[in-house]
């Protein structure tokens, strides 16, 4: 049954965060490190339809939750998600619906090069490209993804203090590029990735077959499938072991079969993974997701966070990889326009989520003990990664993969030991009995 979701709030993403949340509050780009440039402007909310999700009827999907690793840049990227079981819909209200005008330019081409001249670099297509389409969900989600990332990096490199971004432009042959921006052995940050995709091409062969397998047949032109992918993904591990780790996606993807007919999908989220349990914590990251998930309707929540609990999932573990979020794939109605407007909203949400958490807890003291237990969860961490993450998995035997993006998502350090059991009611094994079993954080 389809679910109405409401129009969405005005509120920008550094709004103040909730007041019951002791000392956090947003980051704000007025303390920004000089180091990095102004953050992008934030453009006027527009009325927009409601919006709404449900169950899929067919129960398969036809790319998945590896996308995200996958658009670190690596060939053949669009198959690295087949397989997924499950799909998010969003459908519009039956009346009383608004849009925006068709005939209205959301950026001229000053506008355009002041929000790009606050990027961590340029823009992976070419700026009169962008020029000559302003009004292209792939302009409007390549110029998103960038504001994200240049967000994301300023914020972390404010809290940092020490280390700065390194950035990473990089070309793929068979069309498109990225940006990785890399933080490494920081004040407070071990390792912090923010990366960019921006690629597109024709699908290989084996990606068609997978699709072909979960029972999708696309027609070919001359034998190819022309594809437009495109991301942001990052993961932050902090030095801290009660700084927890926090990783986030936002994706978009379209293919165009042999009559013209375009099919196109949104998908993406964002989830936590302390070492020690916070309640406050949990409390506040889960919250301000659905304070921002409320905006598009009230049922959106707790269907992706249970979407999220179910896929991190360590399977020979019997736990989860971290405290869960939000995830969501396959988004592809009611229109391009408004599935694009929750995922922004989404994006916005990410440093308010979670910044305000690093920033309560990056000079905590803590033991020799504590930091054990922070390298033995990272382990558990890498194991999910490696094992059980398609698009990890589908880069790391994809020829011409770019295995340093791949791999981003890896901590410094980790550690395995054998037959490694915590004492019972100790804080250690508090944080493994939320994650065998979820909690609802916010009710």
């Amino acid at each position: 049954m389809a679910l109405r979701l409401g129009r969405l709030g005005a509120g920008p993403c550094w709004r103040a965060l909730r007041g019951d949340y002791g000392q956090l509050r947003a980051w704000s780009p007025r303390g920004a490190s000089a180091r990095v440039s102004r953050l992008p402007g934030t453009a006027a909310p527009q009325p927009r339809r409601g919006l709404g999700h449900s169950p899929s009827a067919g129960g398969g999907s036809w790319l998945g939750t590896g996308l995200a690793a996958a658009l670190a840049g690596f060939a053949g990227l669009a198959a690295a998600a087949f397989g997924h079981v499950q799909r998010a819909e969003m459908v519009p209200k039956s009346s009383g619906a608004r849009s925006p005008s068709p005939g209205r330019r959301e950026e001229d081409g000053d506008e355009l090069a002041r929000r790009c001249s606050a990027f961590m670099t340029s823009p992976v297509t070419d700026l009169r490209e962008l020029r000559k389409r302003p009004e292209d969900i792939k302009t409007k989600m390549e110029l998103m993804i960038m504001e994200t990332q240049a967000q994301v990096c300023r914020a972390l490199a404010q809290v940092d203090g020490v280390a700065d971004f390194t950035v990473d432009r990089w070309e793929r042959k068979e069309g498109g590029g990225g940006i990785t921006c890399v933080l490494q052995d920081g004040r407070v940050f071990e390792k912090a990735g923010v990366s960019i995709s921006v690629v597109h091409g024709n699908l290989s062969e084996e990606a068609a077959s997978q699709m072909r397998g979960r029972g999708k047949v696309l027609k070919r032109k001359d034998g190819k499938l022309p594809f437009t992918a495109m991301g942001v993904s990052s993961v932050i591990h902090p030095k801290n072991p009660y700084a927890p780790t926090m990783h986030f996606n936002y994706r978009y993807f379209e293919v165009e079969e042999a009559d013209g007919n375009t099919h196109w999908w949104f998908g993406g989220g964002c989830d936590l993974t302390p070492t020690y349990l916070n309640q406050e914590d949990a409390v506040h990251f889960h919250r301000t997701l659905k304070e921002a998930c409320d905006q598009h309707g009230p049922d959106i929540y707790p269907k992706f966070k249970k979407w999220c609990d179910d896929y991190f999932y360590i399977v020979h573990r019997g736990e989860r990889r971290g405290i869960g979020g939000i995830f969501f794939d396959d988004l592809n109605s009611p229109s391009k326009e408004e599935a694009f407007s929750f995922v922004k909203t989404c994006a916005e949400a990410v440093v308010p989520s979670y910044v305000p958490i690093v920033k309560k807890h990056c000079d905590d003291s803590f033991t020799p003990q504590d930091k054990l237990w922070q390298q033995l969860r990272r382990g558990r961490y890498v194991e999910f990664n490696l094992l059980y993450d398609r698009g990890t998995k589908f880069g790391l035997f994809t020829p011409g993969s770019r295995i340093e993006s791949i791999l981003m998502s890896l901590p410094l350090t980790a550690r395995w030991e054998y037959m490694h059991s915590p004492p019972e009611n100790s804080k250690e094994a508090e944080i493994l009995e939320v994650l065998r079993h979820p909690k609802d954080w916010v009710h």
